[in-house]
C-alpha cells in the first residue's frame, strides 16, 4: 500500500459517482486524523455552462456532429470536449435518449454481453455513435482524475489522483470478472493505485466515523444489516459484532446475491403508472420506444426531485409527440408524491412472510434482449431469502451459534440503510416494519435503526474512512476466510500405469485469515507448466481449522473436498509446455477473492489465479 498524502475514496455508482478525500497532513479533528471532505466536481450543467457539485451523476451524453454549437461541451481543462458527463447528459438525455449511456455499471455486470464492445446507448439507431460499458466506466473516472489534477493537486504531480492510495467501490454482489473489469477502466482512466471495496461495508465504516459514540449504540453479539439499495442493484450484507481480549470487533459475516433491482426498475414502474394516467386523460394507448426511453427518463427527474425535495409535491412530466409537426403534441403529466409513494413501498416492499421467497416467472421463448433485471421486485421477499439461507453461515462463529437455535431465519439486532432509494424514509420504515414483523412472530427483539447521515455520499465517505483504518487509525471490519482453502500439488514420484500421480492438498488460505493479507506460501518452490493448458484444482474444508499456510497435506480426501477445477493457458515467451520453477503468493482480497501469484525464481515472471472463496449463495 502506498504511502500517499491523500487517501481517496471514490464510489463510482449507477447513479452518482462521488469523492470523498482526507488529507493526511491535516490534524483539524479530534483525533489527528484529518477531516474527510468531498471533493467538488466541477461538470456542465447546461450548454456552454460549468458548475461544481458534490455529486457527478452517472451519464455520458453522446451529441450529434452538428447537434450542438461548437464549444458548448468544453471544460476548463479540455477546450475540445466532443461528449459530455455529469447533469448536462442527465437532462439532455431525459430528451434525446437515444444519445444517453446510462446504467453502465449494470452492464458491467452481465456476463451475457461482451463488456468491451460498443453497446451503448442499448438499441440506439446505428448512426448513433456508441461505447462499451468499459468504456462509459472509464469517462466517469476519467473525469474525476481530471478534476482532482485541475483542482487538488497544487500543479504538484505528486499530488495528482494518481499517485494517491485510492479505495474504490463496488456492489458485494459483483463477481470477479465485474470486479476485475472495474479495475481495468480504473486502469484505463489512469487510476493504478485503486484497491476495491464493498459497498455495504463503506456504508458501515462511515456509520462508525460518523458516531463518535459507536460503541456505545451497537454491543457484543449485534447482528447488524446493512441494506444497501442503489440505482442498479439490491445489496445485502450481514455484520457481526463480537469481543477479543476486552475490545469490539466487526466481521462480516454474509453477503447477499447479486439482484439487478434498484432505482432503474422503479423508474419504470413510475413511466407506468404515468403511462396509464395519461391514457386516462385521453392520451394515445401507447408510446413508441423513444416515448417510452423519454418517459423513464423523465420519471427519475421527477422521483429525484420528489424525494430529494421534501416540499415539492409532483413534479411535471412531458413528452414530445410523434413526428416533428406540431400535429403530433405534446404529452404531458405530472407525478404526485402520493404516486411515488404508492408505486414504491406497494410494488417494491410488500408485507411479506419470512418464509416467502422470491417469485420466478416461466420464460418465455423468445424475449428482448437486455439486462436481466431480477424477476420479482419485491425487496422485502429478497431480504426474506437472505435471512434464511444464512443462517447456517453462524456456525462459524462459535458466539452467534445460540441466536440461530430454534430460528427458521437471522433475527438482525440493527438495520442499517444506505443508497439514494432509501432517502424516502417511507422506504426505510416500511423495510423495518416487515422484518419486525417476522422477528416478533419468532418471540425477538425489534430492530434498531442505525441513522446514516448522507445516503449520496455515505460510500464515498466510507471508503475513505476505510482508507485510514488501514493506515491504523480507526477499527477495521473484519471478514475472515470462513473455511480453509487449499490448491492441488501433483506429487513428483514414477507413474503408475492405470493410475494417475497422488494430489496433494497444500494450505494457501488457513481459516480465519483475513481478507486483505498478502503472505508468501513459505518453505519449497514448485513446477508450474507454462506454454499450454493445465488444469489447477482447489479445495475447501470447514473442518480443518489448524492447517497453517504452506502446509502439505498427503491424507486429505476424508476432511477436504475438491470445490472446482480451473483451465488457464500460462504463457512465458518463447517457452512451450515446459515446468519452471516457482514461489507462492497469496493475497485473499478485501472482496472475498484469492489471487495466487506464480513468481520464477528470478523474479521476472509472474502468473495470477484468482478464484471466489466466498460459499455459493444456497438454500437450506
Amino acid at each position: 500500500m502506498i504511502d500517499s498524502r491523500y487517501i481517496v475514496g471514490i464510489d463510482l455508482g449507477t447513479t452518482n459517482c462521488a469523492v470523498g478525500f482526507v488529507d493526511t497532513r491535516d490534524s483539524s479533528d479530534n483525533e489527528g486524523e484529518g477531516e474527510i471532505q468531498y471533493l467538488q466536481i466541477p461538470q456542465l450543467v447546461h450548454e456552454g455552462t460549468v458548475e461544481s457539485r458534490t455529486l457527478l451523476p452517472s451519464f455520458l451524453y453522446l451529441p450529434g456532429p452538428y447537434e450542438l454549437a461548437k464549444g458548448s461541451l468544453a471544460l476548463p481543462w479540455d477546450a475540445e470536449r466532443k461528449f459530455a458527463v455529469g447533469e448536462l447528459a442527465r437532462s439532455r438525455g431525459a430528451e434525446v435518449p437515444q444519445r444517453l449511456v446510462s446504467s453502465a455499471k449494470s452492464w458491467l455486470c452481465y456476463g451475457e454481453v461482451d463488456r468491451r464492445a460498443p453497446i451503448l446507448p442499448w438499441q440506439s439507431p446505428a448512426e448513433v455513435e456508441k461505447v462499451s460499458p468499459l468504456e462509459a466506466s472509464k469517462r466517469y473516472l476519467e473525469h474525476i482524475r481530471e478534476t482532482w489534477n485541475y483542482l487538488q493537486s497544487e500543479d504538484n504531480p505528486d499530488y495528482f489522483l494518481e499517485h494517491q492510495q485510492i479505495f474504490l467501490t463496488v456492489p458485494a454482489s459483483f463477481d470477479a470478472v465485474a470486479r476485475e473489469l472495474t479495475m481495468e477502466a480504473a486502469r484505463a482512466a489512469g487510476l493504478e493505485n485503486a484497491i476495491l471495496l464493498e459497498e455495504p461495508q463503506a456504508a458501515f465504516y462511515s456509520w462508525i466515523r460518523a458516531n463518535e459514540d459507536w460503541r456505545a449504540k451497537v454491543r457484543v453479539g449485534d447482528l447488524i444489516l446493512v441494506c444497501d439499495i442503489g440505482g442498479g442493484t439490491t445489496d445485502l450484507s450481514l455484520i457481526a459484532v463480537g469481543e477479543e481480549e476486552g475490545n469490539l470487533v466487526l466481521n462480516r459475516v454474509a453477503v447477499g446475491e447479486h439482484i439487478l433491482l434498484g432505482g432503474d426498475n422503479m423508474d419504470l414502474a413510475l413511466a407506468v403508472a404515468v403511462q396509464n394516467k395519461m391514457r386516462e386523460e385521453g392520451a394515445p394507448a401507447s408510446l413508441d420506444i423513444w416515448q417510452n426511453r423519454i418517459l423513464w427518463q423523465s420519471c427519475r427527474l421527477a422521483k429525484e426531485t420528489i424525494l430529494n425535495d421534501p416540499n415539492c409535491q409532483e413534479y411535471p412530466v412531458t413528452i414530445p409527440g410523434r413526428g416533428s409537426s406540431l400535429i403530433g403534441g405534446t404529452l404531458s403529466s405530472r407525478l404526485s408524491r402520493q404516486m411515488v409513494e404508492s408505486v414504491l413501498v406497494e410494488g417494491f416492499f410488500p408485507a411479506c412472510e419470512a418464509e416467502d421467497r422470491p417469485r420466478t416467472q416461466r420464460a418465455v421463448g423468445l424475449q428482448e434482449w437486455g439486462l436481466p433485471y431480477a424477476a420479482d421486485a419485491a425487496v422485502t421477499r429478497h431480504l426474506a431469502r437472505f435471512l434464511g439461507v444464512h443462517l447456517k453461515a453462524l456456525d462459524n462463529f462459535p458466539q452467534l451459534r445460540e441466536k440461530t437455535a430454534g430460528k427458521k431465519f437471522i433475527h438482525p439486532t440493527a438495520i442499517l440503510f444506505n443508497g439514494g432509494v432509501f432517502k424516502a424514509r417511507l422506504l426505510q420504515e416500511r423495510v423495518v416494519e416487515v422484518i419486525n414483523s417476522w422477528i416478533e412472530a419468532e418471540g425477538g427483539t425489534p430492530l434498531r435503526v442505525l441513522q446514516e447521515t448522507n445516503l449520496d455520499l455515505a460510500v464515498a465517505h466510507g471508503a475513505a474512512s476505510y482508507g485510514l483504518a488501514r493506515r491504523g487509525r480507526g477499527i477495521r471490519i473484519r471478514g475472515g476466510a470462513a473455511r480453509s482453502y487449499y490448491i492441488g500439488i501433483e506429487t513428483s514420484m514414477p507413474s503408475v500405469p492405470g493410475f494417475p500421480p497422488p494430489i496433494k492438498a497444500l494450505c494457501v488460505v488457513p481459516f480465519g485469515m483475513e481478507e486483505g493479507t498478502e503472505v508468501e506460501i513459505p518453505g519449497q518452490e514448485f513446477g508450474l507448466i507454462v506454454g499450454e493448458p493445465a488444469d489447477f484444482r482447489f479445495f475447501a474444508s470447514s473442518i480443518r481449522r489448524h492447517d497453517q499456510i504452506g502446509e502439505l497435506i498427503e491424507n486429505w480426501q476424508e476432511e477436504i473436498e475438491e470445490l472446482t477445477s480451473l483451465e488457464a493457458h500460462l504463457t512465458l515467451e518463447g517457452q512451450e509446455g515446459v515446468t519452471i520453477p516457482v514461489r507462492l503468493h497469496a493475497h485473499l482480497t478485501e472482496i472475498g477473492t484469492l489471487e495466487l501469484w506464480f513468481v520464477s525464481r528470478d523474479e521476472r515472471n509472474r502468473w495470477k489465479l484468482e478464484f471466489t472463496v466466498r460459499k455459493p449463495y444456497e438454500e437450506g
